[in-house]
């Protein structure tokens, strides 16, 4: 059985991440900041990672001045930690899935940068709680994730985010595969140069608000991390018969 990291800031944070994960009978790994150190040690005990959402990408890191007026939460401790597991990670070709701040992540990870504020794609917090926005989306036919989710076309999603991406933003080496039809901001990307590396700016953890198909990123997160682990093993086997 594959290991799939859960890449957040606390257990709080990661439990409707972990509750997909368990849902699915796969087993979780909840990974927090750690010190820089323990990257190999700890991508040599995953098969694919889970970027989460959660505090904004730190605009120092894709060449910004940060803007005053954009309300920002920023977390560099967990920035530099999870910027340096996902370099790492894309060197291993393990699979990646990010959501919402995750596909943000991935973004400048891949050279891009962000729109630091966008007015309107969340609602106003109500006391603890954020409630969830909806817009329409436009799945590319031909992109991965529309193989994934068994279709492309026209989808009413979530919205929670209040930073984003358009075409001048997106890093070159990523493919737009997801627009908003109301702004035409990117909604999510993939790699073309990895077996699976996806984005998305939508909250799939949260499976009662979004169509029963998009659960199947989850599993798909899960059945490229068995591939992974079956390369990883026969790569070990590999290495060990040439040593004998």
């Amino acid at each position: 059985m594959p290991v799939i990291g859960v890449v957040a800031s606390s257990q709080r944070e990661a439990r409707r991440y972990l509750d997909a994960m368990v849902k699915r009978e796969v087993a979780e790994y909840l990974l927090v900041p750690r010190p820089l150190s323990r990257i190999d040690e700890t991508l040599s005990s995953v098969d694919g990672l889970l970027f989460t959402g959660g505090s904004d990408v730190d605009p120092h890191l894709y060449g910004q001045a940060r803007d005053p007026e954009a309300g920002l939460q920023l977390s560099p401790r967990r920035d530099r930690w999870e910027l340096a597991l996902l370099k790492a990670s894309l060197e291993r070709d393990m699979p990646v899935l990010g959501i919402c701040r995750g596909m943000q992540l991935l973004n400048v990870a891949f050279g891009g940068s962000l729109i630091q504020d966008l007015p309107g794609h969340r609602l106003e917090k109500q006391n603890d709680n954020r409630e969830s926005g909806y817009h329409h989306v436009y799945i590319s036919p031909g992109s991965k994730l529309a193989a994934i989710l068994g279709s492309g076309g026209f989808v009413r999603v979530n919205s929670l985010h209040h930073q984003g991406l358009r075409e001048p933003q997106k890093a070159a080496t990523l493919m737009a595969s997801v627009y908003s039809l109301e702004d035409g901001l990117i909604e999510a990307v993939e790699s073309p140069h990895h077996d699976c590396v996806i984005g998305v700016q939508w909250h799939s953890q949260l499976e009662e608000e979004m169509p029963k198909s998009f659960g199947n990123l989850f599993q798909a997160l899960i059945e490229r991390a068995e591939i992974y682990t079956q390369r990883k093993e026969a790569g070990q086997l590999q290495r060990d018969l040439a040593r004998i």
